[in-house]
C-alpha cells in the first residue's frame, strides 16, 4: 500500500484487516485543512482540466472553420486566376485590334489631308471664280447706274422734265441695291435725296393746270367781246395822247355791227386767245416755264383787250389764268450730278484695290479651310 494514502483510504481499508478490536486514537487537529486543501486542489485539477479540454474544442472549430476558410480562399483564388487568365486573353485580343485600328487611322488620316488638301485646292478655285463673278457683276451694274443718272440729269438740263429726271434716277437706285460692295452703300443716299428733289419739282406741272387751260379753251367761244362803241380808255399823258384826245372831239370814227367784218373779227380774237392758250398746254408739256408763262400772259391780254370786261365769265376767266400764273412762278432749280461724282470718285478709288487686296482676300480663306 501507499503511504501516500489518505486517511479516509485507510480508514476504508481498515476494516478488511482482522485485528483484535482496540480503542481507535484521537486524530490530530489539522487534518480538516488537509482535506479542504485536498478538495481545493482536486477543484483545481478538475477545472485545469475542464479549460484545457475547451481550449482543445475552441481550437479544434476553429481549425475546422480555418480549413473551411481557407478551402473557400482556394475555390475563389482558382476562379480568380482563370478571370485574369479571360481577361488577359481579352487584353491580348483587345490589343491587336487597337493596333488593326491604328493601322486603319493612320490610313484614313493620310487620306482626309489629301482630301483637305484638294478642298483647299477647290475653295481657292471657287473663290477666285466667284471673285472675278462679283467684280464683273457689280461692275455691270454700276455702268447702269451711272448711265441712268447721266440720263437724268441730262433730261432734266435739257427738256426741264422733272418727272422723267426722278424715274431715271429711282432706275439707278434699284440697280445700286443689286452691288454687293459695301463701299457703294452710301451712294444710295445721295441719289435718293436728289430724287426726292426733282419729285418736288415735278409734283408743281401736275395735271390740274392741264385741265384748267382745257376748260378755258372750251369757254372762250361763249365769252362776250367788248362793245364795239365802248370808249377807248385813254392811258398816258405825252404829246400824241394829248393830240389824240383833241381830234377824237373832231373826228370819231365807228364801225358798224351788221358789216361780216365784225364777225370776223370776233372770231379771230376768239381763236388768238384758243391758240395761246394751246401754247401754254403745249409749253406745260415741254416743261418750258418761260414759254408757259408768256402764253398766259398773252391769253390774259387778250381777254383784257377784247373781251368785256364786266361779264363775270371774263372775269372769271381772267382769274383763272391769274391764278395759273402765280402757280407757274419760277421755282429754285434742281442741283443735280453730285450723286453721278460720287459715283465716279468711288469708282476711280475701287479700281485701286483689286491688285493689292486680291492676294490678301484669297489667303485668309484658304487657311481657315485646314482642318
Amino acid at each position: 500500500m501507499n503511504n501516500d494514502a489518505t486517511p479516509n483510504e485507510t480508514a476504508k481499508v481498515a476494516p478488511t484487516v482482522s485485528r483484535p478490536t482496540a480503542p481507535r486514537p484521537a486524530e490530530p487537529k489539522g487534518s480538516g485543512g488537509v482535506l479542504a486543501v485536498a478538495l481545493l486542489l482536486a477543484l483545481l485539477a478538475v477545472a485545469g482540466a475542464g479549460y484545457v479540454g475547451w481550449q482543445q474544442w475552441q481550437q479544434s472549430r476553429g481549425d475546422a472553420a480555418a480549413a473551411g476558410t481557407l478551402a473557400q480562399l482556394d475555390t475563389r483564388v482558382a476562379t480568380l486566376e482563370t478571370s485574369l487568365k479571360a481577361l488577359d486573353d481579352d487584353r491580348r485580343s483587345l490589343s491587336a485590334r487597337l493596333r488593326d485600328a491604328d493601322d486603319v487611322n493612320r490610313g484614313l488620316r493620310e487620306e482626309v489631308l489629301g482630301q483637305n488638301e484638294r478642298l483647299r485646292n477647290l475653295e481657292d478655285a471657287v473663290a477666285k471664280l466667284s471673285e472675278k463673278s462679283l467684280s464683273s457683276h457689280d461692275a455691270m451694274l454700276l455702268d447702269e447706274t451711272e448711265s441712268l443718272l447721266r440720263m437724268g440729269k441730262e433730261r432734266y438740263e435739257l427738256f426741264h422734265d422733272a418727272a422723267g429726271a426722278a424715274t431715271a434716277y429711282g432706275l439707278a437706285d434699284q440697280a445700286l441695291s443689286g452691288v454687293d460692295d459695301a463701299a457703294f452703300y452710301g451712294l444710295r443716299q445721295s441719289v435718293a435725296a436728289e430724287r426726292e428733289a426733282l419729285e418736288r419739282a415735278a409734283a408743281r406741272h401736275d395735271g390740274a393746270a392741264l385741265a384748267k387751260l382745257q376748260q378755258l379753251r372750251g369757254t372762250i367761244g361763249n365769252l362776250p367781246l367788248r362793245p364795239l362803241d365802248a370808249p377807248t380808255a385813254t392811258s398816258g399823258t405825252g404829246t400824241w395822247a394829248r393830240i389824240g384826245q383833241a381830234l377824237s372831239s373832231v373826228v370819231r370814227i365807228g364801225r358798224d355791227n351788221g358789216a361780216p367784218m365784225a364777225v370776223a373779227d370776233a372770231r379771230l380774237s376768239r381763236e388768238l386767245v384758243a391758240l395761246d392758250l394751246a401754247q401754254a398746254e403745249a409749253a406745260l408739256l415741254a416743261h418750258d416755264e418761260t414759254g408757259y408763262r408768256a402764253a398766259l400772259q398773252r391769253a390774259d391780254a387778250s381777254l383784257s383787250s377784247q373781251f368785256d370786261g364786266t361779264d363775270a365769265a371774263v372775269k372769271t376767266a381772267r382769274d383763272t389764268l391769274a391764278g395759273l400764273v402765280k402757280d407757274a412762278a419760277p421755282g429754285t432749280p434742281v442741283q443735280l450730278g453730285e450723286a453721278l461724282t460720287e459715283l465716279r470718285n468711288l469708282r476711280a478709288v475701287h479700281a485701286l484695290k483689286p491688285s493689292t487686296a486680291a492676294a490678301p482676300a484669297g489667303q485668309p480663306a484658304a487657311k481657315g479651310a485646314r482642318p
